[in-house]
């Protein structure tokens, strides 16, 4: 993998705002925020894509993204927050290594202030469709 700023971060050759830190994750806040308390969270385990991760560092993650995300809640007085995630260029990724985003809402706060503005749309799930994805995703589990 690619050196980034999040190996920097890691090593502590570029400085951060820790929030949180374990063996396996680090949590500070993101230096660009799209509202307050907008907090990154990463693996120290290299990986630019979330599939390339190992299962240990996912389970690290796993267990210390929701008390982060209690934490940024309790902290800032938010009423609710996204959690964004981007694996690859077409999907957005700017830094090519895992990187969770939590991003505080704040409906009452002035345009610009307030949190992730997401435009979505849907398409349509047929049941043809649906089985042969079914069935190809499930034959895919490793």
């Amino acid at each position: 993998m690619a050196e980034t700023i999040f190996s920097k971060i890691i090593r502590g050759e570029i400085h951060c705002h820790r929030v949180y830190e374990d063996a396996h994750v680090l949590a500070f806040l993101d230096i660009g925020p799209l509202s307050a308390g907008h907090t990154l969270v990463i693996p120290k385990e290299p990986a630019a894509t979330l599939d390339a991760l190992s299962d240990d560092s996912a389970a690290a993650l796993g267990r210390a993204l929701p008390r982060l995300c209690r934490a940024v809640m309790k902290a800032t007085g938010a009423t609710a927050y996204n959690v964004l995630q981007n694996n690859g260029a077409d999907a957005h990724q700017a830094v090519f290594h895992v990187h969770f985003h939590i991003i505080p809402k704040f409906p009452s706060r002035p345009s610009g202030s307030s949190g992730l503005g997401i435009t979505w749309n849907p398409g349509k799930l047929d049941a043809e469709t649906a089985k042969s994805l079914t069935s190809a995703i499930s034959q895919s589990m490793t």
